[in-house]
């Protein structure tokens, strides 16, 4: 039998790698996206070890495993520890393996990078060169400070158009925040609204109206699935087949559209940083910060649990004479 990457398997690969994704998706709730890289750097361990099984290894081949990703792949050091942490969910939650001495291997050292940040002038450009939900989306992020796939996320019950508010659910780290809805996007988000009530419901005539719902939520209330509060507010253009549901149904709008759309318009601006949506998260931030507004207060828009995450935004407020005037001024 033939791997994906076209290798052959062992006859105990593929349980194993369905024991991972099974324990993923019952235990852990992870992503989509985590369950699909959990296993394919447990199968890139695999392969790189000769197609031994990891009962067989320990120490010295995680971090031989390790050490390639780094020096050979040169990979990111995030790469680099989710590697190490999908490690040891295989070893101590499918094998049911405790080995101490994964804790003691050294994780690759994340660099402190200040966030690339756009100017209010730069963002009004950029927003100037987007249309449709492309440039409905971008103006979001920049106003409420969501991330990328917490806006494209985002389901019709969660805004609040009489609270002025938007629900964000299970965001970064499980957690649930509230964040602003501008009022510069009301009107335009009420339009959006209204075309998208009106796919939702030819959608529930041709019976395709269900909609993904996380965890234990469809047992928990059923005919939510098929509910417009549920529905995804940016909703693809087709159908897809679920990944994990294997069911043919409106899935949310593909983010790559808007990435693709924010580097043309940066492009289009004539921009020369290297700007994506995030971009318009870290802008969001520093333009609070630039009005005034309270550390704590951004940190909570924000979702970071920690405030330090927060303050690296100070330090691009102290960066171009922000708060720090030149020895060379002071010629003058």
């Amino acid at each position: 039998m033939n791997a994906p990457d076209g290798s052959q398997n062992t006859p105990s690969e593929p349980r194993l790698f369905d024991q991972l994704r099974d324990r993923i998706r019952l235990k852990h709730h992870y992503s989509i996206r985590t369950e699909t890289q959990y296993v394919h750097l447990a199968r890139r361990y695999i392969l790189f070890h000769h197609k031994r099984h990891p009962r067989d290894m320990g120490a010295a081949e995680v971090e031989a495993f390790l050490t390639h990703l780094a020096v050979e792949g040169q990979v990111a050091a995030a790469t680099q520890n989710q590697a190490l942490s999908a490690l040891l969910f295989l070893y101590r939650e499918v094998l049911g393996v405790d080995l101490p001495w994964l804790d003691d291997v050294v994780r690759a050292k994340r660099p402190q990078r200040i966030p690339v940040v756009l100017s209010r002038a730069e963002v009004q450009r950029v927003l100037e060169r987007m249309e449709g939900v492309h440039a409905l989306l971008a103006r979001l992020l920049y106003g409420t400070g969501m991330r990328l796939m917490e806006v494209i996320r985002l389901r019709v019950k969660e805004v609040d158009f009489d609270r002025s508010e938007i629900l964000i659910r299970d965001g970064k780290g499980a957690k649930d925040r509230v964040t602003m809805l501008p009022e510069a996007v009301v009107t335009d988000l009420r339009a959006h609204l209204l075309r998208r009530r009106h796919v939702f419901e030819d959608d529930l005539q041709k019976g395709k109206s269900a909609v993904y719902l996380p965890y234990a939520l469809q047992r928990k209330y059923p005919g939510a699935d098929t509910s417009w509060g549920w529905q995804y507010v940016f909703a693809s253009g087709s159908y897809s087949v679920g990944p994990r549901s294997g069911v043919e149904r409106r899935h949310h709008l593909d983010e790559k559209l808007l990435q693709r759309a924010m580097k043309k318009a940066v492009l289009a601006a004539g921009i020369a940083k290297p700007a994506t949506p995030h971009t318009l998260r870290h802008s969001f931030a520093t333009s609070l910060l630039e009005s005034g507004d309270d550390i704590r207060t951004v940190q909570e828009r924000l979702g970071h649990a920690d405030v330090a995450t927060t303050m690296i935004y100070t330090h691009v407020l102290n960066k171009g004479g922000r708060g720090v005037r030149s020895p060379l001024d002071a010629l003058d």
